[in-house]
């Protein structure tokens, strides 16, 4: 693949002035049209490239989505417990849901993370699989930005295998 040929590579400024190009809407949208675009996008992949590469291309998605989420909305913080706090307000005032904090291991690079009402699966039927790979790289590159080192995040509890919360398990890369 050709880098040079890129249409579309991500900047900040892909997400565009709201104020001035929805003036009536302005920043908000159903979930459900959010949902129609994440899950058509991940059905036409998978038809085209099988479940494992797409379940890479929304976690490396994710990833993007996490770091520039960090360096554009985040802003500068050194402590822990207010990097938590603010990440916590931050994820609940766009809507994308509610975190909280279960186990936090610093020591270890440990950490076990909850989402409520998370934006890519509640409400959603069940269907056995945990599908939250998205969120899984956006959390592991907001954790990787903040530590300065690489976190491995794997879903282990979400509300499409019957959880009515989505549960992460964060484990810091030595």
């Amino acid at each position: 693949m050709k880098q040079a040929n890129r249409k579309y590579k991500f900047s900040w400024g892909l997400t565009g002035d709201v104020q001035l190009g929805r003036p009536n809407l302005g920043h908000t949208a159903r979930v459900e049209v959010y949902r129609l675009m994440q899950y058509t996008f991940r059905d036409v992949a998978e038809k085209m490239f099988g479940a494992e590469l797409t379940d890479k291309i929304f976690y490396d998605a994710g990833k993007l989505a996490g770091a520039e989420f960090y360096k554009n909305i985040m802003p500068p913080i050194s402590e822990p417990a207010a990097f938590i706090s603010t990440l916590q307000e931050l994820l609940k005032e766009l809507g994308i849901g509610i975190l909280r904090i279960e186990e936090m291991d610093l020591d270890q690079g440990l950490l076990v993370l909850t989402i409520a009402e998370d934006l890519d699966c509640s409400g959603l039927p069940e269907g056995g699989d945990a599908i939250c790979i998205y969120d899984e790289g956006f959390l592991s590159a907001v954790l990787e930005c903040f530590w300065k080192k690489p976190f491995e995040v794997k879903e282990i509890d979400c509300w499409c295998t019957g959880d009515r919360i989505c549960r992460f398990k964060a484990k810091a890369i030595q």
